[in-house]
């Protein structure tokens, strides 16, 4: 059995793949986002930035981020 290379999930309803064993960070650079501008929601829940660098992007995860805006 081949061992798969990506791994697809859904980011804002919208399917992408990255890489076996990518990171959260990794991942939102790979997407273009800033990782210290947005805030991400995991599987439903919010995931505190504590918790990004080893949180390792599996199939089917489902991920909502949204950008952080300032002013006023």
């Amino acid at each position: 059995m081949n061992t798969p290379i990506t791994v697809t999930l859904q980011v804002n309803g919208e399917s992408q793949s990255c890489p076996v064993g990518t990171t959260l960070p990794e991942l939102l650079k790979q997407l273009k986002m800033d990782p210290r501008l947005v805030a991400v929601e995991y599987n439903g829940e919010i995931l505190h930035r504590q918790f990004w660098e080893t949180t390792v992007i599996q199939t089917d995860d489902r991920l909502e981020v949204v950008t952080i805006v300032g002013g006023g």
